[in-house]
């Protein structure tokens, strides 16, 4: 069906997503926190606030750029030129400054799950870093030709929570593990770093090096 994205553009946007899960940042702070200092059904209480957070980012920006892409094709390109730009400044700030990973203390508290996932919801709708991600990197995978642009936006944000889900449920599920191995090895997080910079990096030149044709 033509408003559904190609499965070369889901396999491409899969890996990228891929990439960026497993890249520490204050939405797996907040759910291998709450895993490793009250129980895994708090991990995964925290972890759909932050999908649910996820998919309201999608619909926001599909309908926010489709209306960019009705009043201006140019300006929809300029804005994919600029998106590519900002993916190789992650790449590059990934390398340069690392991934800050730390767990937060619950100092003893254990608001009800729904708090919970209230607050991962929060953690993730008001990260700025999410919304200029999610506004920047989604467009790179719709031209601006295509009459089905909004329904290929809004598919592949959602397309992401299904990406990220079985890769945040596993590291739920072995959070102990996994948060010990963070904390104690730098080598590890830079490896996580390295493949973080390595994907968007050769995207974002990917996409540039094709604009520039």
């Amino acid at each position: 069906m033509e408003m559904f994205p190609s499965w070369q553009v889901l396999l491409t946007f899969s890996l990228a997503a891929a990439a960026l899960t497993i890249t520490p940042g204050p939405d797996m702070t907040y759910f291998l926190s709450q895993t490793v200092g009250r129980s895994r059904a708090a991990g995964l209480a925290a972890f759909a606030g932050s999908a649910l957070g996820i998919v309201l980012h999608s619909t926001l920006v599909a309908v926010g750029l489709s209306a960019l892409l009705v009043a201006s094709a140019t300006a929809f390109l300029v804005l994919k030129i600029v998106g590519a730009l900002y993916l190789l400044w992650l790449a590059i700030d990934a390398l340069r400054n690392g991934s800050a990973f730390h767990l937060e203390g619950l100092g003893g508290r254990h608001p009800p799950l729904r708090r919970v996932f209230l607050k991962g919801f929060l953690v993730n709708i008001l990260n700025p870093k999410v919304i200029v991600f999610f506004l920047t990197f989604l467009p790179q995978f719709v031209s601006a030709g295509d009459p089905y642009a909004g329904s290929k936006l809004f598919i592949l944000g959602v397309f992401y929570v299904v990406v990220s889900a079985p890769i945040c449920v596993g590291m739920i599920m072995s959070a102990g593990g996994l948060a010990n191995a963070l904390r104690r090895s730098a080598r590890l997080r830079r490896t996580v770093d390295y493949v973080f910079a390595s994907v968007l990096g050769a995207f974002a030149i990917k996409l540039l090096a094709a604009r520039a044709q």
